[in-house]
């Protein structure tokens, strides 16, 4: 029996190969039917990407005001007042849980 189906064995490997790159093309990851889904992620990173980069650049100028050659007073004051837990002598001050902060 198997000499019969010999010769329509590599006919019927290549429908299978054939098969499965046109299934993953149209369902795998990259395949055609995600498009919308990537495209969607795709707006979400970008999304986090500006609030980064709004961030960082916040972040880099606050930096800039603590270093020695530019040292900004009111800033280094603010700073001061946040990491030691203090306020202004007739500030009222409500204390919740402390949040631990990388950027601290």
């Amino acid at each position: 029996m198997f000499f019969r189906l010999r010769p329509y064995l590599p006919t019927a490997i290549i429908t299978l190969v054939l098969t499965y790159v046109c299934v993953q093309y149209l369902t795998g990851d990259k395949g055609f039917f995600s498009q919308e889904s990537r495209n969607r992620e795709l707006v979400v990173k970008e999304r986090q990407l500006v609030q980064l980069k709004t961030e960082r650049a916040d972040l880099e100028a606050r930096a800039k005001y603590l270093r020695t050659d530019n040292l900004s007073k009111d800033l280094l004051e603010e700073r001061a007042r946040v990491l030691l837990g203090l306020s202004e002598p007739k500030a009222y001050v409500i204390r919740g849980p402390i949040v631990q902060n990388a950027n601290s």
